[in-house]
């Protein structure tokens, strides 16, 4: 059993966050709970990490919660077994979900439950083409929490969510990019390197733009229009101020590349 269930490296501008229990798949229990949100903490509030990867070790992305934890819960007090969903899976989902900073999850191996709700929270998603993703829920007598019946709706439709849901059943990092769950999907040992190359990629982007730009895109859900335009123009006006934007407009004129600075 690993000591370290999540490791957290830098690279760059890059922040690794790695689920560590290989030899459970990486399923969650509260050391893990508790070590990734910390983890996640960190990364959102250090002004040097520009992108986060977020994946897991030993071939596995995550099988969600750890089960054998979960029937000890369940035995010693069942009226509390589910405090954990909002004091440990909620806190993480909405710091992949809004922190300033992009996101991306690297999928290998089994992706499962409260594991597809983390890898839905993050921005972009690298998926194994013969990874192994399933809501499992409803195979537990259980029903969506960690937002995925928000995230899977939203990536692929009510009536797919509800058929991945209701019936539970796998499908691939092949189907899940026909879907709409990702646009990036390639063989297993090609994950990592893709990965990483995604997230340095954002790394050296206009960070700032970034972050207003997923603030927009999860407040469009719940705004009409008038409101949509409205955030949109003060966005723009907070960013037409920045040395990002002013510096990549006289690079455009110049003809090179622009280069940003997150501010």
């Amino acid at each position: 059993m690993t000591d370290t269930p999540v490791l957290l490296e830098h690279d760059g501008g890059v922040a690794v966050v790695t689920l560590h229990r290989p030899e459970r798949r990486n399923a969650l229990d509260a050391a893990c709970k508790n070590a990734l949100r910390r983890a996640l903490e960190e990364v959102a509030d250090d002004d040097s990490v520009r992108a986060v990867l977020l994946t897991g070790a030993g071939g596995a992305f995550c099988v969600g919660q750890d089960l054998a934890e979960h029937a000890e819960a369940l035995r010693a007090d069942p009226g509390h077994a589910f405090d954990t969903v909002e004091a440990d899976y909620a806190p993480v989902v909405r710091l992949l979900a809004t922190m300033g900073k992009p996101v991306v999850a690297a999928v290998e191996g089994a992706c499962v439950g409260a594991g597809l709700a983390l890898a839905l929270a993050c921005d972009l998603r690298v998926l194994a083409e013969d990874a192994v993703l399933a809501t499992a829920f409803t195979g537990v007598g259980l029903t969506c929490d960690s937002g995925l019946s928000v995230t899977l709706t939203r990536a692929v439709g009510e009536l797919r969510a509800k058929e991945l849901v209701l019936l539970g059943e796998p499908f691939s990092g092949a189907q899940a990019a026909a879907w709409g769950i990702s646009a990036r999907v390639v063989p297993h040992t090609e994950v990592a390197v893709a990965g990483r190359e995604l997230a340095a990629r954002l790394a050296a982007g206009p960070t700032a733009a970034y972050a207003a730009s997923k603030r927009l895109i999860a407040q469009s859900w719940e705004q009409d229009l008038g409101a949509v335009l409205a955030a949109e123009a003060q966005a723009q006006a907070r960013l037409g101020l920045t040395a990002d934007h002013a510096g990549a407009v006289e690079a455009f004129l110049a003809k090179r590349r622009p280069v940003f600075e997150g501010r």
